[in-house]
């Protein structure tokens, strides 16, 4: 499965800029991006990894060390929605027990070609455990909130000790400490924007 509009998210979330047309994803890229949650500056390292089953023994090779993942898949296309649960098994499989994983819903900008409610994503997230919202790279519409939202709920796996952040095979590590004003960093890894497909854009 291809052109769900990951990169264009990571590509939104980083740069804020929309690219219409986007070559697919050879393997994996990298992005990064600095947050703050909680008064703590977090820095975000994101894969975007490929789809195509070429290249799904390289993905699977990102889980293991990823803290989160956004599950994407395109809402004017069912196909994409109907293989959410082959890449939800795959990524359990191959990712720690702890891992955030948040289903985006893409393209919410072409509501009139929807082939996917809104409520049957609401309803697989609910059956899966997983955090759910539609977004559009294009707009921005909820991009900031998706990869936010989802590093906010690493760290609250971190404060709740979910995380042993000594262990930077979750996917996860402490900064240098800052001045006596300040907190710790983190730089949480990422996985995020992994499964669903591939980087095509939106």
């Amino acid at each position: 499965m291809t052109g769900v509009g990951k990169s264009c998210l990571l590509l939104q979330f980083t740069d804020k800029r929309f690219q219409p047309v986007h070559d697919l994803t050879i393997g994996v890229e990298f992005g990064a991006r600095m947050i703050t949650v909680d008064g703590k500056q977090i820095k975000l390292q994101i894969w975007d990894t490929a789809g195509q089953e070429a290249f799904r023994s390289i993905t699977r090779s990102y889980y293991r060390g990823a803290a989160g993942a956004l599950l994407v898949y395109d809402i004017t296309r069912r196909d994409t929605f109907n293989h959410l649960t082959t890449w939800l098994e795959d990524a359990r499989q191959h990712s720690n027990s702890n891992m955030v994983i948040m289903l985006i819903g893409n393209k919410s900008d072409l509501e009139a070609r929807r082939e996917v409610k809104r409520e049957e994503g609401e309803a697989f997230a609910r059956e899966h455990g997983l955090v759910f919202m539609e977004t559009s790279a294009k707009t921005a519409a909820n991009v900031e909130e998706a990869f936010i939202n989802t590093a906010k709920e690493i760290y609250d796996k971190i404060q709740e000790g979910v995380f042993d952040v000594n262990n930077e095979a979750n996917g996860i590590k402490i900064g240098p400490q800052l001045g006596s004003s300040g907190g710790q960093s983190s730089s949480g890894g990422g996985g995020l924007a992994s499964g669903g497909s591939a980087g095509g854009c939106c």
